[in-house]
């Protein structure tokens, strides 16, 4: 008879030596991923190589798709859907894994670049849910993109390897900072003063006038890139933390990185649908945009454009016909990879301990997020979430059922209710973190792995 109480037990204590080094290894492809993706510009880009060097076409590349077929489609460079065509009619309904490529940050303004005292500074608006005071007194890189006004389109990285500059924003040192001090964590630090050190140096020809700093600055800008001022109204540029992707702790169970919401899910859900060969029911994969923000905008999560990409692979697959799309999504099954929001014991009282994602315990399921009374959840059904423990269960997956925090306490979004008001039966499937939207976020290498495990296995199934 198998055991009446759940037992919860940490991952570790059951690993195996040759299964411990696949989770290290992968940690460190993970890791090195992020090392080479911060934006989601750069998350896509890359994750298109991968996904070209291992077998997938663009969808304009093909005319007819059959089963078998890997296929993708970017959306403006800032999302993307991958295919694995499954032997089963589409109209049965397809499986798909969604994340997010993008992930809290600072965005410089349309006209950022000011002069103030003897500084240069670029200001910045910053973007998704941060604590404002956790983004000064750190080493920051610039990352993005500069469109001229002929259409030239120019790419910036500058602060990640070690000849080049950072940059960061600075704070009051705690001898003059009483004031500051007796505020508000939340007020602590204004938005308006998320100001990025530019430069220090003035310009000395003779023609300068007051703003020196900021007209040297505007010349090394159009020695590098070669851009006026006026260009960055065309831009986007994105202030990041400038810290590598790092094994953590004695033991180098951990991952401390930026952005591994949701970069994380990004990567285990790519790696897991290069595994997929000649699946029975279609296998979707796909990276959004502007999830932190709502979902909005025709890269995000609310606009048509992946509804179109699935009209396409019906049309391609020769099947399509009015209503079809409706009745795909009616009978389709997806995971919503997010990541969920570990327990943290020096902060325990926010957290209901029976329902909380630990560290290192595998994979968390949401059967619903939102706030308070459930707003904003979408709610799996109970006969989806049986699906899922029986697959999981099937194939060894570690998992564990979790809430974001104590009732009027957590809540969060993600978009899952999007495809489920879609029809499309959807739950919250992604890695606890750490320090969640912190510039330095912390997962488990085994949670890691047991998101790789766990989305290959749903794609399977």
């Amino acid at each position: 008879m198998s055991e009446l109480e759940r037992k919860r037990k940490s991952g570790w204590e059951e690993v195996k030596e040759d299964e411990e080094r696949n989770i290290l290894k992968f940690a460190d492809e993970y890791m090195d991923y992020l090392n080479h993706a911060k934006t989601e510009r750069e998350i896509i880009s890359l994750s298109e190589k991968i996904a070209r060097e291992n077998g997938f076409k663009s969808l304009d590349e093909y005319t007819e798709l059959h089963p078998g077929d890997k296929v993708y489609f970017v959306n403006r460079g800032k999302s993307m859907y991958m295919a694995v065509i499954g032997s089963k009619s589409m109209e049965e309904g397809i499986n798909i894994i969604g994340a997010h490529a993008d992930s809290p940050r600072l965005d410089l303004k349309p006209n950022p670049l000011v002069q103030e005292g003897e500084f240069a500074y670029f200001k910045t608006h910053y973007y998704g849910g941060i604590k404002k005071y956790q983004w000064t007194a750190i080493p920051l890189a610039i990352h993005g993109v500069i469109v001229k006004e002929n259409g030239e389109k120019i790419t910036v990285s500058l602060g990640e390897n070690d000849d080049e500059p950072v940059f960061t924003i600075s704070d009051l040192l705690p001898h003059l900072a009483k004031e500051q001090e007796g505020k508000k964590l939340s007020e602590a630090i204004n938005g308006e003063n998320l100001a990025v050190i530019a430069g220090n140096r003035p310009d000395t020809s003779e023609d300068s006038g007051k703003s020196k700093i900021k007209k040297y600055i505007l010349k090394l800008l159009n020695k590098k890139y070669g851009i006026t001022e006026d260009d960055f109204m065309s831009s986007e540029l994105e202030v990041v933390p400038a810290f590598k992707a790092r094994t953590l702790g004695l033991d180098e169970s951990l991952v401390a990185a930026y952005g591994q919401d949701d970069k994380v899910c990004v990567y285990t859900s790519l790696r897991a649908i290069l595994n997929i060969e000649n699946p029975e029911r279609t296998a979707v994969c796909l990276f959004s945009d502007k999830e932190e923000i709502g979902s909005m905008g025709n890269t995000g999560m609310e606009s048509h454009v992946f509804d179109t990409f699935i009209s396409e692979l019906l049309n391609k697959t020769r099947i399509n016909r009015p209503n079809l799309l409706d009745k795909v999504f009616c009978n389709s099954r997806m995971l919503s990879a997010d990541v969920d929001a570990g327990e943290d014991p020096l902060y325990a009282s926010v957290s209901d301990h029976n329902n909380a994602g630990l560290i290192g315990y595998g994979i968390s399921l949401n059967k619903y997020t939102g706030a308070r009374g459930k707003s904003g959840s979408s709610d799996a059904n109970a006969e989806y979430v049986a699906f899922i423990r029986r697959i999981f269960n099937q194939n060894s997956i570690k998992y564990q059922l979790a809430e974001l925090g104590k009732v009027d306490v957590g809540g969060g979004g993600t978009i899952a209710f999007i495809l489920a008001n879609k029809g499309v039966d959807v739950i919250d499937c992604g890695v606890p973190v750490l320090s969640m939207h912190a510039p330095y976020e912390v997962t488990s290498k085994y949670d890691i792995y047991s998101a790789y495990l766990a989305y290959t296995t749903f794609f399977k199934n």
